[in-house]
């Protein structure tokens, strides 16, 4: 089992030609680029970093000397650090094309990157573990309140995204998996962590189904990860 973000890992993370992910199993950040990684067949070091761990190892000082937000993912890739899971795949869309994760016609590439953000800025932010931190914390919401944010935001959320998948398609923008897939499917597994209802969202099951059944979705899955428990 790798073992977990710490001085002696960070100082030695550029040495050799392998990615180092820095990642935690349950996050659905670090989730989307673990199947954009699968997706493209990328071979990468992961490096978990525990959110809760040790007061959380995203705040150590070796850690926000990666990412100083103190998020994950972060990606090494020789001397190159990204951080920031969108920007991460769209570095990895570009450094490897094949196979791509975004449509060739710019119109269809602005709406699967649409799909991706209202995800990724929209849905999955206000829900994040420092937001639900602090509503626990400083702001001193009982459990009942907090369960009823996540809820509201993200099943507000995902009835929006029911509306902008196409039609009839096996997965959200075509005959492939693409960036609007491999940000679903993580959403889609935080939405049941919490309780979400997802009865008025069958198209987004349908296709979630499809792709937890391919073998790179399942390879970045969270209980796939050494991490994981």
């Amino acid at each position: 089992m790798q073992s977990p973000v710490s001085e002696e890992t960070i100082s030695d993370s550029t040495e050799g030609a392998t990615m180092k992910l820095y990642t935690y199993y349950r996050s659905s950040a670090a989730y989307r680029v673990r199947i954009a990684l699968a997706l493209k067949g990328l071979g990468y070091e992961p490096v978990p970093v525990h959110l809760l761990r040790d007061g959380g190892q995203h705040n150590s000082p070796a850690y926000r000397a990666v990412n100083p937000q103190g998020l994950v993912p972060a990606l090494e890739d020789g001397p190159a650090l990204l951080t920031q899971s969108l920007a991460i795949v769209e570095y990895l869309e570009e450094t490897h094309p094949v196979p791509a994760l975004l449509p060739p016609d710019p119109l269809a590439r602005a709406r699967v990157r649409a799909f991706a953000h209202a995800i990724a800025c929209d849905i999955h932010p206000i829900n994040n573990l420092r937001v639900l931190t602090y509503l626990r914390g400083p702001l001193a919401q009982p459990e009942p309140a907090v369960a009823a944010w996540i809820r509201t935001w993200v099943e507000t959320g995902l009835a929006a995204l029911e509306r902008m998948v196409v039609s009839g398609a096996p997965y959200c923008f075509g005959e492939t998996p693409g960036m609007a897939d491999l940000c679903l499917v993580p959403q889609l597994f935080n939405a049941r962590r919490f309780g979400c209802d997802l009865a008025g969202c069958p198209s987004l099951l349908a296709i979630d189904a499809r792709c937890r059944d391919l073998p790179a979705f399942r390879q970045a899955a969270p209980d796939a990860q050494p991490d994981a428990g």
